[in-house]
This record gives C-alpha cells, structure tokens and sequence, in this order.
C-alpha cells in the first residue's frame, strides 16, 4: 500500500553505506496542520531512501515543499531476549507540491526483490528514555 505526504524539506542527510550490498538516505520533512479551532500542528517526519533511490532526493532542495510517496516496513529486532520493533517509512518517488516530478524510482514489474537488512537498531535501549 502506498502513502503520500506533502510538507517542507528541513533536513538532507548524506547517504550511508551500511554494508557492500546495502545504502540509505535519510531525510525530513516538515508538515503543518491547522486545527478548526485555529491552532497550528506541526510534524517533523523521518523517511529512508535505499538502495539506487538515494539519488532521488540530489535535485531537492532544503526549504522545498514536496510530495513523498512511501511505503511502510516493520522490523522485529531480538538481542539478549530483548524484542523491539521498528517502522521506517520507505520513500521512492518525490515530487514538487506543484505536482512538477523532481524525481521517480521505477516500479518493478519483477518477483519481489528481498527486503534490505533492517537498519541498526540504536545503541541506547532503555524504552523509558522517550523522546515525549
């Protein structure tokens, strides 16, 4: 199933090499929502590119209000009888607000390839360190 978001391109990270056979790119867009009472909300949201889609995200530029089309992943992740989860939102085509393509990944027609290794988990693992 596919998702789309519009919001501003606040944050560009480089792309990492996690292995030999797997690279990412991360990036965040802010999203802005009044409420009917008249107040503002506004998310920050983290997406991954992988693998040959870390180039789509050369052509933006920081400041830019663009359209995300992304799929969801989940990961269960076990260590020292430890079980996390973990959701990355998979982005593969972005897109100018104004619906102008900065830039598409194709979409293979193939068997479906093998997902990529999940992302390292953090180091710190302590759940009721939450962010809010």
């Amino acid at each position: 199933m596919n998702f789309d978001l519009q919001g501003v391109l606040i944050v560009k990270n480089d792309t990492q090499i996690i292995s030999d056979k797997f690279k990412k790119r991360e990036f965040v867009i802010e999203k802005k929502e009044m409420s009917p009472n008249g107040f503002e909300f506004v998310d920050t949201i983290k997406f991954q590119l992988t693998q040959d889609k870390c180039s789509l995200l050369d052509k933006v530029q920081l400041g830019e209000n663009i359209q995300v089309t992304f799929n969801i992943r989940g990961t269960k992740w076990e260590k020292n009888g430890q079980v996390s989860y973990f959701v990355n939102l998979d982005a593969w085509r972005i897109e100018s607000a104004t619906g102008e393509q900065q830039a598409s990944a194709p979409v293979s027609k193939s068997a479906p390839s093998t997902p990529p290794p999940p992302a390292a988990p953090p180091v710190d693992t302590d759940l009721d360190d939450l962010p809010f």
